[in-house]
């Protein structure tokens, strides 16, 4: 067989056979961030490329390299989202929530789109798990999302993944800090990557965050923020970390993070795991204090994170944790000849309707053919249906785990087949949690 056209590189499909961990994952983060009062927002797949331009960062990889911006049929240059967050303020100021009680809460399950090489746990269209909290400035708010983040890893029960924090500052005491690292990778400039002479004058804090091996070696050396920060953004990095142990989150300090987005101020923090090779950061967030502000706002302080969808699912697997499986199916309805298939119609749609995952044939096959599919969807119970059967208004049922039979009429099937399934599934949810009568 000759294909016309395969995915486009660095994109992936989700098949049925394993689409199922995605929507848990999904599930589980809703349910968390619900918890948490964060509510589900969806924004346009693309925006106007200077969104991305003023709250990403012209002086970012994302932005410089990585975006894919085009020009729309009215001549206007449009990008699709790279990251979650700046659309979200987008709505929050379009929208005018800005008016409503503060703080605004915010979660996302959405897809993001960036040029770079594929390789694993790194792909050109990926998923991302976002939680925005605009109108927060107390450090309580920092420690509040990093312990959304942390419930949600341990419910999803992934081990050994390790929370690292660090405070880049704000604005002005940053400034100290930039002129120590221009001073610094002045004098190595001959050995810098040519992307990274750009940014030693528009923003030489991206230089930590090259990927290039020797900008990378160089870098080890470079001044710590943390010896530049004011007295200020050093008491609210305390007390974030006064909240994370009385919350009794285990955290390490690493000055080395300073994420790769320019709207990032104050607290910045990772979860990381070594299961997964480079790339191990599977969340990423902080305080974006200035966002709001440079997108057209007042000054809102606010702050967020995300989770790569597809990096948590390789870690899920490399840790072997176990996913549920959805909606079986229940009953399969083999069906021999137009009445039987008529009927057979009828009765699946009522079950269906009744939250009863029902099957019954739509292939044309022989009876035989009808039961070994059955078996292959691994169908709780099935029921042959045929001129005899309507004829005597009466089907047997077979239990296809025990083989245990009984029979029903078929004029009522719906109805008695949903009491006796309802019934035993609550006998069997009494015996898992050990339910005495």
């Amino acid at each position: 067989m000759a294909l016309l056209t395969k995915a486009i590189k660095g994109t992936q499909d989700f098949l049925p056979s394993n689409s199922n961990q995605v929507r848990y994952v999904e599930e589980v983060a809703v349910r968390i961030a619900e918890n948490f009062g964060y509510h589900e927002i969806r924004t346009p797949v693309f925006e106007h490329t200077e969104l991305f331009q003023r709250g990403v960062g012209d002086t970012t990889d994302v932005v410089q390299k990585e975006m894919y911006t085009f020009d729309d049929k009215g001549g206007r240059s449009i990008t699709l989202r790279p990251e979650g967050t700046a659309g979200v303020i987008r709505a929050f100021l379009e929208h005018g929530l800005f008016n409503e009680p503060l703080p605004f809460k915010a979660s996302y399950l959405t897809s993001c789109y960036r040029y770079e090489k594929p390789q694993t746990g790194r792909l050109r269209e990926f998923h991302q798990f976002g939680i925005e909290c605009v109108g927060a400035s107390e450090p309580s708010a920092d420690a509040e999302i990093i312990s959304l983040a942390y419930t949600f890893f341990n419910a999803l029960d992934i081990s050994n993944i390790k929370l690292e924090i660090n405070s880049i500052g704000c604005p002005e005491c940053r400034k100290k800090y930039h002129e120590a690292l221009a001073s610094f990778f002045e004098e190595r400039k001959g050995d810098l990557c040519e992307t990274c002479l750009e940014r030693l004058q528009k923003n030489p804090m991206r230089i930590l965050d090259c990927k290039s091996p020797v900008c990378s070696e160089i870098t080890k050396n470079a001044p710590v923020v943390l010896d530049y920060i004011c007295d200020d953004c050093r008491d609210h990095f305390e007390s974030v970390k006064k909240h994370l142990d009385a919350m009794n989150i285990e955290y390490t300090v690493n000055p080395g993070i300073v994420r790769g987005l320019d709207y990032y101020t104050r607290t910045v923090f990772e979860f990381v795991s070594n299961e997964i090779g480079a790339q191990g950061a599977v969340c990423g967030g902080g305080r974006y204090d200035g966002l709001v502000e440079q997108l057209g706002g007042t000054h809102v302080p606010s702050l967020g994170f995300a989770i790569g969808i597809e990096r948590l699912l390789l870690l899920m697997q490399a840790q072997n944790i176990a996913f549920p499986e959805y909606d079986p199916c229940v009953l399969y309805i083999a069906a021999m000849g137009e009445k039987a298939q008529l009927e057979a119609s009828k009765i699946a749609l009522d079950l269906r309707i009744s939250d009863i995952p029902t099957q019954f044939d739509t292939a044309g096959r022989s009876l035989k053919a009808q039961m070994k599919y059955a078996n292959k969807l691994n169908a709780l119970y099935s029921v042959v249906i045929g001129d005899d059967e309507l004829d005597n208004n009466s089907v047997t049922v077979k239990d296809m785990s025990t083989g245990e039979t009984f029979d029903l009429a078929v004029d009522s099937f719906s109805e008695d087949f949903e009491e006796i399934f309802s019934s035993r599934l609550i006998d069997s949810l009494n015996q898992m949690f050990n339910v005495e009568e």
